[in-house]
């Protein structure tokens, strides 16, 4: 029997967790985590295939009980399976993003480097923001940009973590 498009979509659950920025919904698959997203999320920022709410899910389970330590300043490194679903560019990019340690920031430009693409800066700031610490990735100029879950939260995240962030008037 052909498979069709439908039946070759991978699928994937859900779990909403409260946490010190807001609910997050942890998006996972058979594989691991493949996704968190924010309550004010874009529809379709992330496409993923997800079917079902599941608040057994080891992998959720294991996700919360680690964001918990995080914010509880407990944990500096996440130790879960994740499902990278994307291009081998994208898939680049967001394990370049898992060796930016917690209190340090880089550029789009040094990530678009350390892949090996140094003039795809764009690209790295388009495929930048899906599980891993996409909140650690500033301007040339250490200035904060774009975060799907808004630059107060990008913030709080970075100041939480002992980053230098600079500060700006977002009512301006």
């Amino acid at each position: 029997m052909a498979r069709t498009a439908r039946s070759a979509q991978k699928d994937y659950v859900y779990k909403i967790v409260n946490s010190p920025v807001g609910k997050l919904k942890l998006v996972a698959s058979r594989e691991g985590l493949a996704a968190i997203l924010w309550d004010n999320d874009r529809p379709n920022r992330v496409r993923l295939n997800i079917v079902a709410e599941d608040a057994s899910h080891p992998v959720l389970i294991e996700t919360e009980r680690q964001l918990q330590e995080y914010f509880a300043g407990e944990r500096q490194v996440f130790d879960l399976p994740l499902d990278f679903t994307g291009t081998e560019f994208q898939k680049k990019v967001w394990q370049a993003l898992l060796t930016i340690p917690l209190g340090e920031t880089r550029s789009y430009a040094e990530i678009a480097a350390q892949i090996g693409a140094p003039k795809a800066i764009r690209a790295v700031g388009a495929a930048n923001g899906r599980i891993a610490p996409c909140h650690r990735v500033v301007g040339p100029a250490g200035d904060l940009r774009g975060f799907a879950g808004g630059l107060e939260r990008k913030t709080y995240l970075l100041e939480f973590e002992g980053s230098e962030t600079k500060r700006f008037n977002f009512a301006a």
